[in-house]
């Protein structure tokens, strides 16, 4: 059993004992405290929250526990029933409530289930806000409503229809460009609510040919949900099958894309946000963010653009800070997220597909060969784990000043640029490890870049066990 508390929500397995898993008693509990925070925050005025989930197993028990706790602490809620992340985001502000919880532990295998915390303008709460959530729920401060005073439960059936509509509407999405190309589109929603929303907004775009692959949203995941290329060998051989000018992946809550070329060959999640944010800045000029362990590739297209390019701490949350602050265009994380602030502030695989079939379509390339325009860029994930007694900080400040000729940024953890490229030092927030990113020209040196940065940590770490 597991259960991880963070500032962004609370997630873990289904089951087990209060506070091990994710249990019926630990649902209550923390959207009490979410619960009472918003109370609190709106000064005891009535208010209203979105809830909306994936098509996990757990799904409908975890939602009916978390609605009869709302209403039952005075809130009226609106269940948007099986629906996606973004579209849940989008629909905070849309029926002007004070905040939402979207149920969904993203791309965790079927026995987790997660209560993504958001305020009332559809986004990830703070990390202050999310801490004072994480402070109620300890202290188990609660008042719940009499019952004259409880909150009301309704239906939104028509939230993924006006998602799609809003993608619709926006100027880049050209519908009649998408539909001229007449594209042949194998899709994998990995059995959660993409096989929903996927080929009603494929439809919408002028699509007529798609082949479906574990569409029926029953929460019984094929395969391990997060959409590495691992976890597609099905769609890959799809696409060559069916003979798909793309394939398209979303995981089960529908806020990471993942493309699959005419080949069978991966696009590169960390490509989705490349591609798509080429088209954006051809047809309108701005900066654009991404995390500090997103490729470099994106760098160098806005820089293509005229634009200019930042770095932000890992996590959304952190992406759109910089976003608002840089007024960025375009923005995302190298994991197959988009963010386009004209839409919402929050990752959206559903308007990225749009905005890459429109790209795609304009282009009059195969997916392979638009992939084949982009500047080619390896990144090489390692970790080192470490006994839980050594001090994480020393080992990061030392790495900095052994490459302090370099420029450093010590935003999140330690990234260190050697031209163009990168190596990133971050720890972990939930056991001893050191996560170390690198990213170079070809897979072979981005290894050995990697192998350097871990070799220099164990001779510190040699360093200070002499000295213990």
């Amino acid at each position: 059993m597991t259960l991880i508390k963070s500032i962004s929500g609370i997630r873990g397995t289904i089951g087990g004992k209060p506070g091990e898993g994710l249990s019926p008693f630990d649902v209550v509990k923390f959207t009490s405290a979410y619960g009472t925070w918003l109370i609190r925050k709106n000064k005891g005025s009535k208010c209203k929250v979105v809830i909306g989930r994936d098509a996990r197993i757990s799904g409908a028990m975890v939602s009916g526990l978390v609605s009869s706790t709302l209403t039952g602490l005075g809130i009226d809620v609106v269940d948007t029933g099986l629906s996606t992340t973004p579209t849940v985001e989008m629909a905070v502000p849309f029926h002007q409530a004070q905040g939402g919880i979207i149920l969904t532990a993203s791309h965790n295998p079927k026995q987790w289930n997660a209560l993504k915390l958001l305020n009332g303008a559809g986004e990830f709460l703070s990390a202050a806000d999310g801490a004072e959530v994480l402070d109620l729920a300890e202290a188990g401060d609660f008042m719940y409503a009499e019952v004259t005073a409880l909150g009301q439960l309704s239906y939104d059936q028509l939230s993924i229809a006006r998602h799609i509509e809003a993608i619709l509407a926006l100027p880049m999405v050209d519908r009649k460009a998408i539909a001229s190309g007449k594209f042949r589109i194998a899709i994998d929603c990995v059995n959660s609510t993409g096989g929903i929303a996927v080929p009603a907004l494929l439809k919408a775009l002028g699509v007529q040919d798609i082949v479906e692959l574990y569409c029926t949203p029953d929460g019984n995941f094929p395969h391990n949900p997060e959409p590495l290329p691992e976890n597609l060998i099905d769609i890959s051989k799809e696409v060559v099958r069916s003979k798909a000018h793309l394939g398209i992946v979303v995981d089960p809550d529908v806020d990471r894309l993942a493309l699959v070329c005419e080949d069978g060959e991966m696009f590169g999640e960390e490509y989705t946000l490349v591609a798509v944010a080429d088209y954006v800045l051809q047809h309108k000029k701005g900066n654009t963010v991404s995390n500090l362990s997103s490729t470099r590739a994106l760098r160098d297209v806005t820089e293509k653009q005229g634009g200019s390019y930042a770095a932000s701490a890992v996590g959304e949350v952190n992406v759109v800070e910089l976003m608002k602050a840089t007024r960025a265009v375009i923005g995302g994380e190298g994991n197959g997220g988009v963010i386009l602030p004209e839409l919402h502030y929050g990752r959206d695989a559903l308007a990225g597909i749009a905005l890459f079939l429109s790209h795609l379509a304009r282009s009059g390339k195969t997916c392979s060969r638009l992939r084949a325009s982009y500047p080619d860029y390896f990144i090489s994930k390692n970790k080192i784990e470490l006994t839980p007694e050594v001090n994480v900080d020393e080992i990061l400040g030392r790495i900095s000043e052994k490459y302090s000729r370099q420029p450093i940024s010590n935003v999140d953890g330690v990234k260190i640029e050697f031209d163009k490229e990168w190596v990133h030092l971050r720890r972990s927030n939930t056991e001893p490890i050191i996560r170390i990113y690198s990213e170079s020209r070809s897979m072979t040196t981005a290894n050995n870049l990697a192998g350097k940065i871990i070799s220099d940590i164990k001779d510190i770490l040699s360093e200070m066990l002499t000295k213990a």
